[in-house]
């Protein structure tokens, strides 16, 4: 179902993928310029997702940062619903997620729901590494929210993403309630989507419609990313809702396991943000049995539909890397094990020589080489063998006498990279997804707060 692992994984024929033809995209700070989409932007826009029962979605223009454009969502979750997460593991968590956190803990152990739930994201400020000032930001926001959707405060769950260590003016946010109250539509979800982006340069989604004993069931997401991208995670949301009726220890182990292999597995720079949040919520609309049982046929459905809709997300946030050029996919097999794996191919993908390298359409297969040779994963020179797609560059502990140059550098030139690579040392393997480090990424983020 997901890369990573030792042995095949199975997919699911039966689900129908509903995402852009082509993948895409956060970071903190200010917007790229909107009126230049990655070229590795989706062919077909935002995609049409599936209306998800029991969730609705509106957003607002509130000036934290940016002006002209929504930067705050709201989004209203049935009552009834089951939740799971997964977040940064960064020392320097902002106030959302230290928040989210904890209230997701209390939320697994109800036992009882009482009340509707809301996400609620603001883009423009991350609210982190603001002290006891951020906290009281997150207080203010759940109280104001749970008022004014006449819910528990303690079924708010916030979201902020934007400049580290600048106070969030949380009144900008609590005094859009009313709006972001009385536009909330089922069919709101694209303009949530816009209203989470940072330096992204076009809003992300994806979903999937699959069935259990012919009942059919609903995915939708969406996500944002753009820079400060890296295992655990990256400076992303992403917020998915389906209608899936699951018990909530299942529903937290799909989206543990899953994001091993979808969001903890891009990196654009090799920085990990203080604000990385996953937030699954399930309304348990559908007519499906519910899923309660981890080794169930309806589990590993579910677990494939989400899977998909994760990875999905995850590489359009790659395809949507601060000034990316190119798409890179390092596909390591060959480990001793997939930790292994792993640390291979996450140094191949980190590696700012292999990538500029790329941005310079060089075949310099020499600087694979190194971050493999670097990346604490066991190798051996006469085992190593490295290929850009189909062309056979390196085996045997020299350059593969079948490799021409020439055709490298035509390759090269293509929007979307492979590099595989057998260590050779078992049957273990990972892939890492991955762009290029242009000009324009240091261009972005040197201006980032100007």
């Amino acid at each position: 179902m997901t890369k990573g692992i030792c042995r095949p994984g199975d997919e699911n024929s039966s689900i129908l993928r509903i995402a852009p033809d082509a993948g895409s995209g956060g970071s903190s700070g200010q917007t790229g310029d909107q009126n230049k989409i990655s070229p590795l932007a989706p062919v077909g826009g935002f995609p049409a997702l599936p209306k998800i029962d029991g969730v609705e979605f509106s957003s607002a223009n509130t000036g934290i940062r940016y002006e002209g454009r929504p930067d705050v969502m709201l989004a209203k979750i049935a009552e009834g619903s089951v939740w799971a997460g997964v977040f940064t593991k960064s020392a320097t968590r902002s106030a959302p997620v230290l928040d989210c956190e904890i209230k997701l803990a209390a939320l697994a152990a109800e036992t009882v729901s009482n009340g509707a739930y809301a996400i609620i994201a603001n883009s423009g400020n991350a609210n982190a590494f603001t002290g006891a000032r951020g906290d009281q930001s997150v207080e203010k926001i759940s109280a104001s929210t749970s008022i004014a959707l006449g819910i528990p405060p303690q079924h708010v769950l916030s979201a902020s993403t934007g400049v580290i260590g600048e106070r969030l003016p949380d009144k900008k946010i609590t005094s859009s309630l009313g709006e972001l109250v009385s536009k909330l539509s089922p069919g709101g979800i694209e303009t949530a989507a816009r209203a989470i982006m940072t330096t992204d340069t076009y809003p992300k989604g994806a979903g999937a419609q699959a069935r259990l004993d012919g009942i059919p069931f609903k995915i939708a997401g969406i996500a944002k990313g753009s820079g400060m991208i890296a295992p655990d995670m990256a400076t992303m949301l992403c917020f998915i809702f389906t209608d899936a009726k699951i018990s909530q220890p299942v529903l937290q182990s799909a989206v543990a396991s899953i994001n091993g292999n979808t969001f903890n597995s891009i990196t654009v720079d090799g920085d990990t943000s203080t604000s990385d949040t996953v937030l699954v919520a399930a309304t348990g609309r559908s007519a499906i049995p519910e899923i309660t049982d981890l080794d169930s046929e309806a589990a590993k459905i579910f677990f494939s539909a989400l899977g998909e809709v994760m990875k999905d997300l995850a590489i359009q946030i790659v395809k949507d890397g601060e000034g990316a050029s190119k798409f890179v996919v390092v596909n390591v097999a060959g480990a001793e094990s997939e930790h292994s794996a792993r640390l291979a191919a996450s140094s191949v993908a980190n590696s700012l020589l292999v990538k500029t390298a790329i941005a310079g359409e060089d075949p310099n297969w020499g600087r694979v080489v190194m971050a493999v040779g670097k990346s604490g994963a066991r190798a051996d020179r006469d085992s190593l063998s490295i290929g850009f797609g189909d062309i056979l560059v390196a085996e045997n502990g020299w350059v593969a006498e079948s490799y021409n140059e020439e055709s490298a550098k035509i390759y090269m030139k293509n929007k979307e990279i492979q590099i595989n690579i057998d260590l050779g040392m078992g049957n273990c393997r990972s892939t890492f997804w991955t762009c290029d480090i242009t000009s324009e990424y240091v261009s972005i983020n040197a201006d980032y707060r100007s």
